[in-house]
């Protein structure tokens, strides 16, 4: 039942806002809300549009440890879709972080451990829609800000080539099982390299699509314009298959616009490169984090592609170097004010919110606040210091600036058609131990980002596909192309694959 404000809680907002307001005041405005409060009442009286659930299913079950080696599912089911489809005979690992009706979801956080949503995410509809079987959900990074596959709060995330180290993150355990083979294909989502980087450290293809060319409506978001969801895959070939199923505007995801263009990707597949035009970016190498077998097998590899019958040169961006610096400043303030003063839904857009979310994180995340990941208090503590003493200033000037950044990458895409650089300046880091300091659990979630994230912020489709092994660990290259043009990238990728 709405309440109307008792007069001490309008005196903690009005102090929280600098109004000096009496006793008589806070008395005056209470009354005066009435009308407004009335208003809110009726809501209460409407059933609300929802998204559909187009297909039942059984509730599924926690897998003991026994079977769950790399510690990578949340949660297993089996639910299946149409009859046929082109993902017909697929099984399919979903992210944690995306919405299955009747499914639990924790997001690889305590804060949202017993929620079960009553929505299917569009991405999960269409994939059931295509034939494909959910056979699960993969656990994923707390509120999947990390880099690491150390901070779920249902333990690490394995890597499959050696236990001992991260498997990636934020989509660690949907990399973890597309590589192990214990699923075909598996949802990834990306806001600072979550698909790329545990593809890149397990050894699989993973792809950030078109910044909207997938509708992100039913998954737990960061931040607007950095979300990205789409598809990990052992093969770009699978990977083209799986995004041609997921993309297209929905009409709910305020991230598309009226500009989106979908291909047939997997027919952009042709074995080859001939044609292509690859500028390897200097400045994706020599980090100084970067691993020098990792820069040099990329740049031995990149030539692969000439196999293929690419042309590959070496050009520079500059601007790329700042991408981070970018990145940072929307990642760390407009996550604090939507994944976490926003309740997971925020304000101030179109489309459809999932109420029952917000309702039961929001309240959680009050109660269990203490129960948040040293990423995510780190991103608070800062984002909200940054918000209440500059305004959201450095925030804007960001946002103004990822316009030059994307134009930087444009200006190269002019002369080339593709970009090629490490994925990861480094491979798989050992996981933290369970004592580690809060210095090093927040260094091994955020220390291999840099060439990834600034596509994240400019919305450019991204690839990332095995280069090699090295010292028994996989290594990864980015192929990076123009938007909408996530075709060419993945014929590039499968061509890498063809003439590996």
């Amino acid at each position: 039942m709405l309440r109307k404000p008792p007069l001490p809680e309008l005196a903690r907002i009005a102090k929280s806002y600098n109004l000096d307001l009496s006793r008589d005041d806070l008395t005056s405005f209470r009354n005066l809300m009435d009308g407004v409060l009335a208003s809110y009442r009726r809501l209460d009286q409407f059933a609300e549009p929802t998204l559909a659930v187009k297909y039942p299913r059984e509730a599924g079950f926690r897998p003991r440890a026994s079977d769950n080696r790399l510690n990578a599912w949340y949660w297993r089911c089996s639910i299946k879709g149409a009859s046929s489809g082109p993902l017909a005979g697929k099984k399919i690992a979903i992210k944690d972080n995306v919405c299955v009706a009747g499914i639990p979801m924790m997001n690889g956080s305590n804060v949202l451990e017993g929620y079960v949503p009553d929505v299917d995410a569009t991405i999960v509809t269409r994939i059931l829609d295509a034939g494909g079987e959910i056979v699960g959900k993969s656990v994923c990074e707390h509120l999947c800000f990390s880099g690491g596959s150390h901070t779920s709060d249902t333990g690490p995330v394995l890597n499959p080539h050696d236990p001992k180290r991260s498997a990636g993150g934020s989509s660690s355990g949907s990399a973890a099982l597309v590589v192990a083979g214990e699923c075909d294909m598996a949802i990834g989502g990306d806001q600072g390299g979550s698909i790329r980087i545990p593809s890149s450290f397990c050894g699989a293809v993973g792809h950030k699509p078109t910044y909207g060319l997938v509708p992100y409506t039913g998954v737990f978001p960061i931040e607007l314009t950095l979300d990205h969801t789409g598809p990990i895959a052992r093969t770009a070939r699978d990977a083209a298959q799986l995004l041609e199923v997921l993309a297209g505007a929905d009409g709910f995801d305020p991230r598309q616009s009226g500009g989106l263009r979908t291909e047939a990707y997997a027919k952009q597949l042709t074995g080859h490169a001939r044609g292509l035009k690859i500028g390897i970016v200097k400045e994706g190498f020599g980090w100084p984090n970067s691993e020098p077998d990792v820069d040099a097998m990329v740049r031995e590899t990149a030539q692969r592609l000439t196999g293929a019958g690419a042309t590959v040169s070496e050009i520079s961006i500059p601007l790329h170097r700042d991408g981070i610096h970018i990145w940072n400043a929307i990642a760390v303030e407009g996550a604090t004010m939507l994944m976490v003063a926003g309740n997971s839904m925020g304000t101030n857009w179109k489309g459809h919110y999932t109420t029952s979310l917000l309702d039961f994180y929001g309240r959680s995340r009050r109660v269990r606040a203490n129960d948040l990941s040293e990423t995510v208090k780190l991103v608070v503590l800062l984002g909200q210091y940054m918000q209440d003493n500059y305004q959201g200033r450095y925030y804007a000037k960001a946002q103004n600036l990822a316009r030059v950044l994307r134009a930087a990458y444009d200006e190269a895409l002019n002369g080339v058609d593709l970009l090629l650089m490490p994925t990861l300046p480094l491979k798989a880091t050992l996981l933290p131990a369970p004592d580690a300091s809060r210095e090093d659990y927040v260094a091994r979630a955020l220390e291999m980002i840099s060439n990834t994230c600034p596509f994240d912020v400019t919305g450019h489709p991204a690839t990332t596909v095995p280069a090699g092994m090295s010292a028994g660990l996989p290594v990864g290259v980015m192929l990076i192309g123009r938007h909408w043009e996530d075709g060419t990238v993945l014929r590039a990728a499968d061509a890498f694959q063809v003439v590996g």
